[in-house]
């Protein structure tokens, strides 16, 4: 099996590469990360030296996992050029199969060619466009100032790729209503690739002390860019509707956001990435991790009988479809193990008070009971049930019948009253209002 990829001209050993972030703020932390395993590193964001504040980043802790979501309102690099260019030339002379990309942020076309040419001159293998900032430096007319402004995103591309002789990758924001507008536009503006999705606008908490919002800087703050696990849905998504996209999809794209495991890379490359980049699992890991990745995507290759990460890249996309296509026919519903139930009620409870009240407790037994004609095989129990594989959803159709939204619509044969018999609960017991008053439990665990 090869792990190597060519993306869009960019040549590294393996797909795993290191996102513009804090851990690539030097040539120390990017060539102990080479001699961990990753295979390239976008360099952090190279323009005009800012100067950040103290403190800089805050995290949302949910139940006993640190870090499931993390901003940030650190600025592009505060280092001198010189330090970096000479860097980048040192890394390249250590490693020079490995990728080392440049991501930029400056504002004029001047200084867009100069800084071109200065890091071509290091030896960086390729260069990144950062459109994605979501904070401080868009309130200065770059980041994702840009990236929300697809004629402005085209034009400084088509800049950048006047003086370009290396591969150029556009960085997209999430922070807009429709991602394909930019990514059309980068495309149009000549980008050889694409990556995203950088940080998402927000305030992750706010102090109920000081009344600040974390970070807290001198007893005040900022919204600031947020990632970590609990935005790779929303990444997933966007590379979604780039990888489908008919004039997007001609260049490759670099996925990012929530990356932490094997099975993250995975799916990114299922869904049309070809090279992933990883921040916050690395600030809060350490290098170490790619060791994992590494061996977690060879044995899945290997179980898959792939050779390359291109045998599946984009295998997904066809099973990704718009809801009006999914099978109404299908049906399963939940099936409660009582070997592995341990009795603590959970499913009951969501199902009773957030769902379908398609299981009951049953008079002197400390296992539910499913209510079969009444499940709607929404999933919910076996999502809140502790124990893995207590709840099961199984299936109840034989897989002979097909009916869609869009083909029911086509045959007019949808809701069109209020009151509709063609509506979909008419099968669904529902118990009466004056029913929620009644206790019918005299265990009162909940």
């Amino acid at each position: 099996m090869d792990l190597s990829i060519n993306f869009a001209g960019i040549k590294s050993p393996n797909p795993f590469w290191l996102a513009s972030a804090p851990p690539t703020n030097s040539g120390y932390q990017v060539m102990k990360a080479f001699d961990a395993g990753w295979g390239g590193a976008v360099w952090k964001t190279l323009g005009i030296p800012v100067i950040n504040v103290s403190s800089r980043y805050g995290s949302v802790n949910y139940r006993n996992t640190r870090m499931a979501g993390f901003n940030n309102i650190e600025l592009i690099t505060d280092r001198p050029l010189a330090d970096n260019l000479r860097e980048i030339e040192e890394v390249k002379k250590y490693f020079p199969n490995h990728a080392v990309i440049a991501s930029l942020m400056v504002e004029t076309k001047e200084q867009w060619h100069s800084l071109i040419k200065d890091v071509q001159n290091a030896g960086a293998d390729g260069i990144e466009l950062n459109f994605g900032c979501p904070h401080g430096m868009c309130e200065r007319g770059m980041g994702s100032a840009v990236g929300q402004e697809p004629e402005v995103l085209k034009t400084i591309v088509e800049w950048v790729m006047e003086a370009a002789k290396i591969p150029v990758i556009t960085k997209l924001s999430p922070n807009i209503s429709h991602i394909t507008d930019p990514g059309v536009a980068a495309v149009k503006g000549g980008t050889n690739a694409i990556s995203l999705i950088n940080t998402i606008k927000s305030i992750v908490g706010i102090d109920l002390d000081t009344y600040a919002p974390y970070p807290i800087v001198d007893g005040k703050g900022s919204n600031g860019g947020y990632c970590g696990p609990a935005v790779k849905p929303i990444a997933l998504q966007m590379l979604r509707e780039l990888a489908i996209h008919k004039e997007i999809n001609k260049v490759p794209i670099s996925g990012i956001g929530g990356i932490e495991t094997w099975k993250d890379v995975v799916e990114f490359i299922l869904l049309g990435a070809t090279s992933v980049q990883v921040c916050t699992a690395v600030m809060h890991y350490g290098f170490g991790i790619v060791r994992e990745m590494e061996a977690g995507l060879l044995q899945f290759m290997k179980d898959k009988g792939y050779n390359t990460i291109y045998d599946f890249s984009g295998k997904a996309l066809p099973n990704v479809v718009e809801w009006k296509h999914l099978n109404l026919k299908h049906k399963v519903v939940a099936n409660i193990n009582p070997d592995k139930c341990i009795g603590c009620d959970l499913c009951y409870i969501a199902c009773d008070d957030g769902a379908h009240q398609a299981i009951a407790m049953v008079e002197d037994s400390r296992i539910p009971n499913v209510i079969e004609e009444n499940c709607v095989g929404c999933n919910l129990c076996s999502l809140v049930c502790p124990v893995e594989g207590c709840i099961t959803m199984q299936k109840r159709d034989d897989g002979t019948q097909h009916l869609t939204w869009a083909e029911r619509t086509q045959a007019d044969s949808i809701p069109v009253t209020f009151n509709d018999e063609l509506a979909g609960g008419r099968h669904h017991w529902v118990p009466e209002p004056a029913d929620a008053l009644k206790n019918k439990r005299k265990d009162m665990r909940r």
